[in-house]
């Protein structure tokens, strides 16, 4: 059991209460979801003092999910953009004064992107730059606070995509995330490789991965063990790896938690 990966969870500040136990006897990771929210990342402090003072003895890696509501990565409009740069920049706050490793963004990438970034010679290019754009003002300031901020599939259908973006950047502040979920829709639905394949085109550039299950049709967030999601294969794909990945579950009914790890350990793939 001990060589078993620890498996974290999201939960919010105010349920961290209920799981307190649960999450201190491993020093389980955890991420926090409220401050994706634009109305409380202007006006974070009661969040999070309520962190610090439940969190207090615990020794897990802390990460939170950065905003992406109204908004993608690669805008090109430099007012938009300015816009987004001030959430990040407020998000990145929001990590310094807890002493969060990581931060959780969406990727631009959809479909329709894996089929047409390679109509022009130079599309593919003009997406990463855009996308690197956005985030220069972040990179600077999370490579000196420590904070890695991860690029999540959300409607991705070719993994590569945001391998290139993090090869590009060539930051410590830009690793990769995984969600199980988003990941089964892009298979089933949309023709997309795997779900472990997901994971093994990330590699050592893998930082996070959300776990979730899901039936390939919509982004269900069920309990671990109630969707098609093949466990077993991602958990060998992440075996093969040297890169030490958070491992996040992230469900919809926040008390079933740990039920979902529980089916890890049925498994004999997680504790």
């Amino acid at each position: 059991m001990k060589d078993l990966p620890v498996i974290g969870a999201q939960l919010s500040v105010l349920d961290l209460d209920r799981h307190r136990d649960w999450l201190f006897e491993k020093n389980r990771d955890l991420e926090l979801p409220e401050f994706c929210l634009a109305d409380i990342l202007a006006n974070p402090d009661p969040f999070i003092d309520m962190a610090k003072a439940k969190l207090a003895g615990w020794h897990g890696r802390l990460g939170i999910h950065g905003p992406f509501a109204g908004f993608d990565l690669d805008v090109k409009d430099r007012e938009v953009r300015a816009v987004v740069q001030a959430r990040l920049e407020a998000a990145l706050d929001v990590c310094e004064r807890l002493s969060a490793r990581q931060m959780v963004l969406h990727s631009p990438y959809d479909p329709w992107d894996a089929h047409n970034l390679d109509n022009g010679p130079k599309d593919r290019a003009k997406s990463i730059g855009a996308i690197l754009d956005t985030l220069a003002p972040a990179f600077t300031r999370a490579e000196s606070l420590g904070v890695e901020m991860v690029l999540e599939n959300i409607k991705d259908t070719d993994p590569a995509l945001r391998r290139a973006v993090v090869e590009a950047a060539d930051s410590p502040a830009l690793r990769l995330s995984v969600d199980t979920g988003h990941a089964e829709w892009a298979h089933v639905s949309a023709g997309a490789p795997p779900v472990d394949r997901f994971i093994s085109d990330a590699g050592e550039m893998l930082g996070h991965v959300h776990l979730q299950d899901a039936d390939g049709y919509a982004d269900r967030h069920w309990v671990l063990g109630e969707g098609t999601i093949n466990f077993p294969a991602i958990f060998k794909a992440l075996s093969a790896l040297h890169a030490t990945p958070h491992l996040i579950v992230e469900i919809n009914e926040f008390s079933r938690v740990p039920e979902s790890v529980a089916y890890l350990e049925k498994l004999g793939l997680g504790q």
